[in-house]
């Protein structure tokens, strides 16, 4: 690497729409004073990448893919504390501390940051190189891979959600939809001492990998019974992490929650569901969001994922993919042939 990274050239699949990918060379990202070069180790595809490509809903020259680890290749004139080779994640924006949103635990939706814009992924880690303030890096721990540390930030969103719901080791938990999310999710609630977690989930892989992550009962959503009217099922569920994004999954778990429940709406999707507002009147449910992370950052998830007490082998899945190998990938997560995370090396398999 020069001096001057800005004139090299590096290999990115880069959205050209239509829902197609393709591979370009593009400038590796100059970097300022205070920032870090940093060489991207592992980029997990997320089913936001999904949603962006095959609902073409991201911008053409997009490179996308935001789940991801890396090494520092070079820093800024002005960096101290980060040597070449030191491998790490890159902590999200924190809020502000002090807005509304902030002081009642919510500083994913701070109020003094601007307004997101959901469609720009233009500069994510699908690629060789990315630049990063130098401020926001996390050291990834000696005894955890880089690998492996790309999946911090699925697990720090895992840890949001299950934080907002206020889940304790007495909760019967419900999660619908045994992909990547709903396996992490999964593998985090069981790591948090709660006994009694049932997946729904229609791939049959997907069922079996959530059984061997920690799920206590696995079923296919036809076996979820609807609910009376204004009451509950037989067996109903204290809280309900909806991680599918699919409207019949989210319509079929609300019927599942108990009076006073807490449903969490964690995957997203294109189709809203139609939500039965007399049930929750009712029955006094909470339904809830959960959009990004806790005030802390991805610090905890990093700590978790070091700890050893998840099954980092089952969540990840044991083979990587290249850049020309995402879109085909993206079709596989897509059908549920694929139960756990994907992740894709920044290098050509051709």
């Amino acid at each position: 690497m020069t001096d001057d990274a800005s004139t090299e050239l590096m290999d990115a699949a880069v959205y050209v729409g239509d829902g197609a990918i393709e591979v370009q060379r593009l400038p590796v990202p100059a970097i300022g004073p205070n920032d870090v070069l940093l060489e991207v180790s592992h980029c997990g595809i997320c089913g936001t990448d999904l949603h962006l490509v095959l609902e073409r809903y991201a911008r053409p020259g997009s490179v996308l893919g935001h789940e991801w680890a890396g090494t520092v290749a070079a820093v800024g004139d002005e960096v101290n504390g980060w040597e070449i080779g030191a491998r790490v994640v890159v902590d999200s924006t924190p809020g502000c501390g002090r807005c509304r949103a902030c002081t009642r635990g919510r500083s994913a939706v701070c109020l003094r940051r601007e307004p997101p814009d959901l469609l720009d992924f233009s500069r994510g880690a699908f690629c060789r190189f990315k630049a990063a303030p130098a401020a926001r890096l996390l050291r990834v721990p000696d005894d955890l891979p880089t690998r492996s540390a790309a999946l911090t930030e699925p697990t720090a969103i895992a840890l949001h959600s299950i934080n907002l719901a206020q889940v304790s080791p007495d909760d019967r938990v419900l999660v619908t939809g045994g992909g990547p999310v709903g396996l992490l999710t999964t593998a985090v609630l069981r790591s948090r001492g709660v006994r009694d977690v049932v997946v729904s989930e229609p791939a049959p892989a997907r069922r079996q990998r959530a059984f061997a992550v920690g799920a206590t009962t696995v079923v296919a959503p036809d076996e979820l019974h609807r609910a009376p009217m204004g009451r509950p099922v037989d067996t109903p569920f204290t809280i309900v992490f909806e991680c599918s994004g699919h409207a019949a999954a989210a319509e079929s778990a609300l019927d599942q929650l108990d009076y006073a429940g807490t449903f969490v709406f964690v995957g997203t999707g294109s189709a809203p569901p139609r939500v039965n507002h007399n049930r929750v009147i009712v029955m006094e449910q909470t339904l809830i969001g959960a959009y990004n992370y806790d005030a802390e950052g991805f610090r905890p998830a990093l700590e978790l994922l070091a700890s050893g007490s998840l099954p980092l082998d089952l969540l990840i899945e044991p083979v990587d993919i290249h850049l020309d190998e995402v879109l085909p990938t993206m079709h596989r997560l897509t059908a549920g042939e694929l139960p756990g995370k994907v992740m894709v090396t920044p290098e050509l398999s051709r």
